[in-house]
């Protein structure tokens, strides 16, 4: 039996890629909270966002020593799998990943230590100096890996010659057409992704009745938080969307189902795309809606499929359905930020039972936002490996079988799951300790109320009234 050593290749890559990509999305952005809790508690020496940073530095490091483990082996596939890639792109993405390295990496690790075990070992001022570090060393990493990820998506400041891609512009080829808006694409993820995630474990906590005065504080600054970002998020998106259209019109065309180029578009809410036919089945679209989003033009051009032949389509089906995974997602973001500003009034956002739920199923839904848009990027481009230079058949090592790639990438899903099911295990552990486990005890507010989860009348008193009979 036969293996397509290039279709397993890629399939490898697109698991450890799913895989690693959900704990630096998580991570960068709970660094950053992390660091806004350490500034809190430097300026007001309030012990609550003391007892919230050590509870959420725990959290991180778990997802940071996981997302280390995972991503090691990423770089080792470009020589193993993509070894004819690797030599083409040395000049390129060789120095790229070692800025990533030396400018955010080593960062990270050296202040790491310090916010993990130097507390009560460094002044106050050193351990938020520490927390800043490992917040912007995660921005740094994700700058030099978008900035790589993205000049194979719009290759500038590079000429192909001989077989080898040579730089003719760092500044050029770094800041990329598509890198702007990717990497502020990807930095806003992150904070919706820490956000949710802070936000649906806080509701949890609130809604068993637990370590009410922290929680409630740390929901209020998650939810502002997504207030902002998640409307940030549709803007940005939009732009992404005009310079997508701009510099890979053929993965639009993927996005939206489009086959002929046609001009006012409609916005297809439901389709099912048959490659093989050129057609979608059971269209349900909103007449020229789409032209008017993708162009600003409610008779705006957009072209089709059928300009290129068909070898060089994406897999239509799914770059579409991601597509819209990833928008609906973001949909039910923007509808929890506002469905928290008007709770605000009477303090009923923390105390209201459906939406504390709500928020807890939530805190998934980043990273299947973020899984879906990395799909629809890198599915989208097919079949190049450098956006009309390379094609992914090129850029294989010659000497690969499918049977060597099989074996890898089984062993790769075998260690992989020991890895998420041990460091799983663990991350629940410390989650359902909860920030009790801190030093021991619970919130002042908290120490004389039994545990018990929120009740009707919880729901009916306003903040005063339940400041009052908790104490």
């Amino acid at each position: 039996m036969e293996f397509d050593p290039l279709l397993l290749s890629r399939l490898q890559f697109a698991f450890v890629v799913c895989f690693h990509a959900i704990f630096p999305v998580f991570t960068i952005g709970l660094a950053t909270f992390i660091a806004f809790l350490e500034m809190l508690a430097f300026k007001t020496g309030n012990p609550v966002w003391t007892r919230l940073s050590q509870f959420w530095i725990q959290v991180f490091a778990v997802a940071f020593a996981m997302g280390v483990v995972s991503g090691i082996v990423m770089s080792f596939q470009f020589g193993t799998n993509w070894s004819n890639f690797s030599f083409a792109a040395a000049n390129f993405i060789g120095p790229m990943l070692s800025y990533e390295v030396v400018t955010a990496f080593f960062l990270e690790a050296a202040f790491l230590g310090v916010l993990l075990f130097g507390r009560d070992k460094v002044p106050p001022g050193m351990h938020l100096f520490s927390a800043c570090m490992v917040a912007l060393g995660t921005l740094i990493s994700t700058f030099w890996i978008l900035a790589a990820n993205s000049w194979m998506h719009t290759p500038v400041g590079t000429v192909f010659a001989d077989g080898m891609f040579a730089v003719t512009s760092w500044g050029q080829a770094i800041f990329n057409p598509s890198f702007p808006y990717r990497f502020a694409h990807m930095v806003v993820a992150s904070f919706l992704t820490g956000a949710f995630v802070v936000a649906g474990v806080s509701a949890w906590y609130l809604l068993t009745g637990r370590e009410v005065e922290s929680n409630r504080r740390a929901l209020s600054m998650c939810l502002w938080l997504i207030l902002i970002a998640a409307p940030t998020q549709a803007v940005i998106g939009d732009f992404h969307g005009l310079n997508t259209l701009e510099h890979q019109p053929i993965k639009v065309a993927a996005m939206e189902g489009n086959w002929e180029t046609v001009r006012g578009m409609p916005l297809l809410l439901f389709a099912l795309p048959v490659r093989e036919a050129e057609r979608n089945h059971f269209e349900v679209g909103i007449p020229r809606l789409g032209s008017l989003i993708l162009t600003h033009d409610w008779s705006g051009e957009l072209p089709g499929l059928k300009t290129v032949p068909p070898e060089q389509r994406p897999p239509v089906w799914i770059v579409f359905w991601a597509f819209r995974i990833m928008v609906g997602i973001g949909l039910l973001m923007i509808g929890c930020a506002l469905a928290g500003l008007v709770l605000r009034k009477g303090g009923r956002y923390w105390r209201q039972p459906f939406f504390l739920q709500t928020l807890r199923l939530m805190a998934f839904t980043p990273f299947v936002a973020v899984l879906c848009g990395w799909i629809v990027t890198e599915v989208g481009r097919f079949p190049w490996l450098v956006y009309e230079q390379m094609s992914h058949i090129e850029g294989l090592t010659p000497s690969l079988t499918g049977g060597m790639v099989l074996f890898t990438l089984l062993g790769y899903v075998l260690v992989y799951a020991l890895i998420f099911s041990a460091g799983l295990y663990y991350l629940m552990r410390v989650l359902r300790a909860g920030i009790e486990s801190i030093d021991g005890h619970a919130d002042t507010h908290d120490v004389e109320r039994p545990k018990r989860p929120l009740s009707a009348s919880h729901v009916s008193m306003d903040e005063g009234e339940h400041t009052h009979a908790r104490h």
